[in-house]
């Protein structure tokens, strides 16, 4: 049997009053979905230990955080020991994407090949650091190539097949 993979939606970072709400800083592109009324999160401990069920009774973004409370929990003092702890969703209950749009997470091991047919190497990370994300492709031979995501050189993905198609500009290898 296949062991569970699980996605980050956010981590508790501090607690927020007296009746239970905490502080969650998210990690997930689709907050108002993971943060509403109703829905279903796990909580995991930081160290290893069975994560549990919970349900989000009402939630509000404040700054750079969202204010949760949880069904069930009334008081400060049970909310306090759940600090550093993450809520997570399996990878079954991840938000369908629109069509051409795709996780960065199924992007992490495809194959990466120039227009030309030329195998370049395998995505092993993606950057972001500014205007673009930037794709890191090891190469079986040499130095890791640094693909930067823009229309004029990935021409294609396609993550069923788990091939990249790009268009090498002058400098990148």
């Amino acid at each position: 049997m296949a062991e569970q993979q699980w996605l980050n939606v956010g981590k508790i970072v501090n607690t927020h009053g007296v009746r239970g709400e905490i502080k969650v800083y998210p990690s997930t592109d689709f907050p108002d979905v993971r943060f509403r009324a109703g829905s279903r999160l796990q909580l995991v401990p930081p160290e290893r230990g069975e994560p549990f069920g919970v349900e989000v009774e009402r939630a509000r973004e404040q700054k750079n955080v969202f204010i949760v409370k949880l069904k069930g929990w009334d008081d400060i003092n049970y909310a306090e020991q759940f600090k550093g702890w993450e809520l997570k969703v399996t990878a079954e209950e991840r938000v369908e994407l629109e069509e051409g749009e795709y996780y960065l997470s199924d992007i992490i091991g495809c194959s990466v090949v120039s227009d030309e047919g030329e195998t370049i190497g395998v995505v092993a990370d993606v950057l972001s650091p500014g205007a673009n994300d930037v794709w890191v492709v090891k190469r079986p031979k040499g130095t890791d190539v640094l693909i930067p995501f823009i229309d004029d050189v990935v021409l294609d993905v396609d993550v069923a097949g788990r091939i990249v198609k790009v268009h090498l500009m002058e400098g990148l290898l």
